[in-house]
């Protein structure tokens, strides 16, 4: 067989690449994993009583930027990673962003504040159950994210995987902030991020396995 046989058998019933399907995976996946972490907090943990009102604070809504920002960074991240030997690209920035700006936020809050509360900024009345809490509501996700990753051509896995679980986590943390009650930046900065660490870590040690094609 000549070098233009051969080209020509590889060739034969080659399909093209559906330009679209990485948009549609995800959007799906997104969908579902918002929809099953608002259900799990209306059904199973109730939205805070004076949501209304609070959410009338610029306070909440800077609640509510840091995990949007990591959900984002992590969006970028791993529609990028769905590709064959692509790098993270700037989500990572959105994501070092996010964490920075809660961190300083967090550092100032403490530093202003007298003695006597600090660590009761850190531990607000929740954080036992919080990191737990967040990590439930990203399983729907995590499963649905993984589903789209798996349905492409990763080639990263690890970094696929934990990028994967980082985008459930954020999803999860944006409707648990619906529920949680705590308001002060410190606790956000230690219990809303290890919440989302845990599937991160998660994804990076499934990915391998579980992305495998």
């Amino acid at each position: 067989m000549n070098t233009d046989d051969l080209i020509s058998m590889l060739a034969t019933g080659v399909e093209p690449v559906d330009p679209g399907a990485v948009a549609r995976r995800f959007s799906l996946a997104i969908l579902i994993a918002a929809v099953a972490a608002l259900l799990m907090i209306l059904l199973g943990f109730g939205v805070r009583a004076d949501l209304a009102s609070v959410a009338m604070t610029p306070i909440f809504w800077a609640k509510i930027a840091f995990p949007l920002c990591l959900m984002v960074g992590a969006l970028l991240m791993v529609t990028r990673l769905a590709r064959p030997g692509m790098s993270v690209g700037g989500g990572r920035l959105w994501v070092g962003l996010g964490v920075a700006a809660i961190w300083i936020g967090a550092l100032y809050g403490l530093a202003v504040a007298p003695p006597d509360t600090r660590l009761a900024m850190i531990l607000g009345k929740t954080w036992k159950v919080c990191a737990i809490n967040i990590t439930l509501l990203s399983i729907p996700g995590f499963i649905a994210v993984f589903w789209a990753l798996r349905g492409l051509a990763p080639t990263r896995l690890r970094l696929a995987g934990a990028c994967g679980g980082l985008l459930a986590s954020a999803l999860a943390t944006l409707a648990y902030c619906l529920h949680c009650p705590e308001m002060d930046v410190p606790f956000w900065g230690t219990w809303y991020l290890l919440g989302m660490l845990v599937p991160t870590l998660f994804g990076a040690a499934l990915g391998p396995r579980w992305l495998r094609w």
